[in-house]
């Protein structure tokens, strides 16, 4: 990249990676503009588990607040028997920091519009309804087509589009998602006045069951199994096939069972893992967030390595600084993170006990640790 400077950047995503770097980098004097292909700020899915580490960020954003408000923090983590008895007890890694919750779950929209509210109060235009078609980067800035038709020229454009990034094709990386082989149904749901954590169940009919409560009357439940074909499960009713699985436990989900009627928000999605294992930039093209790297959800450090990677990149975009120090900074910290979340899933698929709990001893005090 030479030296020309960036002042104006294009970001290809409005999700939480896309989201963060544009509110910093017009925090910091830099025109922002986002194209988010859906066309609005809703986000697909139920629930979200968000770690101390992300917390961080979300105050250094500025919307911690609003973020508490919404959401439902706790700081410690049960482990159950499929009947629901509580075998084990244990404070969570507080990796935001002794003033910051461990765990705050909250319900994914309701983040997505926290996020975007600050996006509008930054200044930052949003296009909704369109993505970028191609890009021609010039070693001064690059050319963009969008999908309506229209053109625009930036110094820097940012892909923030996801685990199936576009962007990522345009610019020739090759690397794609990876199924890890398990499946997991989710359900947006009541929460049941005992659930005021997480809890998780090993064993029964799935590998793990379990759920993170989202606001004072609101949470969302999972249970993981290994992966069907997607034929298959098209062919099923998610709702009775999730109160087939949920027969399994006890405690909680006798309840949460009871809500797996008919207009219960259930989805089903595979556990997939990426990591794009060298330079995440081309020229003044740049991936980040899922783009980049994605893992599955067992250590719930998907959003907390998107924020962390806006902190990072707009850090060395707002100083001026190469942008191999991007991926010279995040590239080891996030390949632990995806290394150890494939781990636990493979421990999992082979029935052997592993050593899950020093794996997330040793990725928490990472963790616990800036950027």
């Amino acid at each position: 990249m030479s030296d020309h400077p960036i002042s104006t950047v294009l970001i290809v995503g409005g999700g939480v990676a896309g989201s963060a770097l544009a509110v910093l980098l017009a925090r910091g004097g830099v025109t922002v503009e986002i194209a988010e292909i859906s066309a609005d700020v809703s986000a697909l899915g139920s629930g979200i588990t968000l770690q101390g580490n992300a917390l961080r960020q979300l105050r250094a954003l500025g919307v911690w607040d609003a973020v508490r408000a919404g959401g439902f923090p706790f700081d410690d983590l049960g482990i159950a028997a499929p009947d629901g008895t509580i075998v084990a007890e244990f404070p969570d890694a507080r990796t935001g920091g002794p003033d910051l919750p461990a765990t705050l779950g909250m319900n994914r929209p309701e983040l997505a519009e926290i996020l975007h509210a600050a996006v509008r109060e930054a200044g930052v235009n949003i296009r909704f309804g369109t993505t970028v078609d191609a890009l021609t980067d010039t070693g001064e800035g690059v050319d963009v087509v969008f999908r309506d038709g229209s053109t625009g020229s930036y110094d820097l454009v940012a892909g923030a589009d996801g685990i199936r990034s576009h962007v990522r094709d345009l610019i020739g990386v090759e690397a794609r998602p990876e199924p890890v082989g398990m499946g997991i149904w989710r359900v947006h749901t009541r929460r049941p006045e005992g659930v005021t954590r997480t809890d998780l169940a090993y064993g029964g009919p799935c590998y793990i069951a379990g759920y993170c409560p989202t606001s004072p009357t609101e949470m969302y439940a999972y249970l993981v199994e290994k992966a069907r074909p997607k034929d298959e499960v098209a062919g099923l009713d998610p709702i009775a096939e999730m109160r087939r699985l949920a027969e399994g436990y006890g405690g909680a989900w006798t309840e949460i069972r009871a809500g797996l009627v008919e207009g219960a928000r259930v989805n089903y999605t595979w556990f997939e893992a990426l990591l794009v294992d060298g330079p995440w930039h081309r020229g003044r093209v740049v991936l980040i967030g899922d783009a980049a790297h994605a893992c599955p959800p067992t250590i719930a450090q998907g959003a907390a390595m998107c924020l962390e990677d806006a902190a990072v990149l707009a850090e060395l975009i707002l100083a001026g600084q190469p942008l191999d120090g991007y991926t010279d900074r995040r590239l080891p910290r996030v390949r632990a993170v995806v290394e150890a979340s494939v781990q636990i899933c493979a421990w999992q698929l082979a029935g052997e006990q592993g050593d899950v709990p020093g794996t997330m001893a040793r990725t928490s005090a990472l963790l616990t640790e800036l950027p």
